[in-house]
């Protein structure tokens, strides 16, 4: 691989849809989406869901997880609610938007209409405003200030596409801060619960085949090396690589914020490996791709080893 040349925090697009609409809702007091990424857990591991969706994130980690955790961990609470009808859930959404932002999702991001040529997936936004026709919203994904006619984005929001909803029209609203945390003693509060993502969970119910941690990417790289479904390779191409690799980095700076240089050191060089994946993905180099995957396999084992409690190296 490449040599590492100079280690500096990145800083440009990515789709940090959850992190950067909790961002917003927070206001002032928010820390930077990095760090609200890395309070998610999400850094911490990789799965393959059935044995056949990758995601640069923990086994039986979703972003519903997530961003209670971060939300917790920075000392704040919220309402969170869903469910009920089409027209009471745009009656909630309507009255809470007159009161303050709302952060939507997960909704579909194929179904929201003022994207050029969206991609499929899970998505969050924050709600600004609901009028009988039209929603104007802030979209992280580079459209601030977007409107879409309300039954679109009911559509959207219902969320049946995404695999983790377990029930539609979820919103986060009344954020209120109950605690002084700054941002590296929430960090450090993080700390076991990164360490047990690594670890792997087995009190969160999955589906049948799914895989978590170095079996995930050894299952992924036999898949390459057999021929990648042409659906899996264009979600790894267009959202899982870069998507792993920037959560990779957000948490290795983090950890150097921390004074963890080894944590830091071990995670920075899976974000490359990571990173190091996206070429080979788009240009169909598969040997390539099936040999950097399992150069990858045995890092968070790694990275476990650095970060459980107590080592602090």
């Amino acid at each position: 691989m490449i040599n590492a040349g100079n280690l500096i925090d990145y800083a440009g697009s990515g789709p940090h849809c959850y992190s950067s609409s909790l961002f917003m809702v927070l206001g002032a007091e928010a820390p930077a989406p990095a760090v609200i990424e890395t309070l998610t857990g999400s850094p911490f591991g990789v799965q393959l869901v059935r044995g056949e969706l990758p995601y640069f994130d923990p086994y039986g980690w979703d972003p519903e997880v997530g961003l209670d955790a971060a939300i917790e961990l920075l000392g704040w609470r919220c309402d969170r609610r869903a469910g009920g009808t089409p027209e009471e859930a745009l009656d909630r959404l309507r009255a809470e938007a007159a009161r303050g932002p709302v952060l939507a999702g997960p909704l579909d991001m194929g179904l929201l209409g003022y994207q050029l040529g969206p991609p499929e997936g899970d998505h969050y936004v924050v709600v600004l405003a609901v009028d009988d026709d039209l929603v104007l919203l802030h979209d992280p994904h580079g459209h601030p200030f977007a409107t879409l006619p309300t039954a679109e984005f009911v559509a959207a929001w219902r969320g049946e596409a995404v695999e983790y909803a377990d029930e539609p029209f979820v919103m986060r609203t009344g954020f209120v801060r109950e605690r002084e945390v700054g941002e590296l003693e929430a960090l450090r509060r993080s700390l076991p619960r990164a360490a047990g993502w690594l670890a792997g969970r087995d009190d969160v119910p999955m589906p049948a085949g799914s895989l978590g941690g170095e079996a995930a990417l050894e299952r992924l790289a036999a898949q390459v090396e057999a021929g990648l479904d042409s659906g899996v390779r264009d979600l790894l191409a267009a959202f899982g690589v870069r998507l792993g690799a920037r959560r990779l980095a957000d948490a290795a700076g983090c950890l150097r914020r921390l004074g963890l240089a080894g944590p830091s050191e071990v995670t920075a060089e899976l974000a490359r490996a990571v990173g190091a994946l996206q070429y080979p993905l788009v240009t169909g180099d598969d040997p390539a791709l099936a040999a950097g995957l399992r150069r990858l396999a045995p890092g968070y084992r790694r990275l476990l080893d650095v970060l459980s409690p107590g080592t602090g190296r």
